[in-house]
């Protein structure tokens, strides 16, 4: 059975600050740095073969990081770039909480429903998603493999993986540096 540890990137100034960064290429903060430290002594006494990584620099970096021994090979994957939130992008989340209430509601409750202007609409986000994933299963059948993806599209690959609800994305746009592990089977993902 494939073991993925999802692991979110540490944390970049724009989630200390509680900003929407979506696909914005942020390096990792100071606070970042320590984070992936701390998971990447959690996660050393796992024997991962394989790091994939969204492209974004934090992204990069937590990989780079969580591979200390350098056994594991990295490799970017252009289908994990983080949701496109279009004009969304550098907004404080409070800030589209108090001047878009409707909109931040709708895609609170129902994020599928609701496409940022000028971003990426979330079915688009979750087939290339499916799509990487499905690549990732096919080329792994079994063992324990990293992917680093940045809030949120962690949650969106989660839901995928685990098939249920994505439930409220704001709660966890600024979320970083956690992981879990999801138990893989050989199963097409997202039929």
């Amino acid at each position: 059975m494939l073991k993925i540890f999802l692991v979110r990137p540490g944390s970049t100034e724009f989630d200390e600050q509680g900003r929407i960064k979506g696909c914005l290429d942020i390096p990792l903060s100071a606070a970042g740095e320590e984070q992936v430290q701390r998971a990447a002594s959690e996660l050393a006494e796992f024997d991962i073969t394989r790091i994939y990584t969204s492209p974004c620099k934090s992204a990069i970096q937590t990989a780079e990081k969580l591979n200390r021994g350098g056994k594991a090979k990295i490799k970017i994957i252009e289908g994990f770039k983080n949701l496109n939130h279009g004009l969304w992008h550098g907004k404080l989340i409070e800030d589209l909480k108090s001047t878009q209430p409707r909109t931040y509601r709708n895609f609170a409750d129902n994020p599928e429903s609701t496409c940022p202007p000028e971003g990426e609409s979330l079915r688009s986000a979750k087939d290339r998603v499916v799509k990487a994933l499905n690549k990732i299963v096919r080329k792994n059948r079994d063992g324990k493999v990293i992917l680093v993806v940045p809030e949120p599209l962690a949650t969106i690959s989660q839901s995928i993986l685990e098939d249920v609800e994505i439930g409220d994305l704001w709660s966890s746009e600024c979320e970083t540096c956690g992981w879990e592990v999801i138990d893989v089977t050989q199963a097409k993902i997202g039929t």
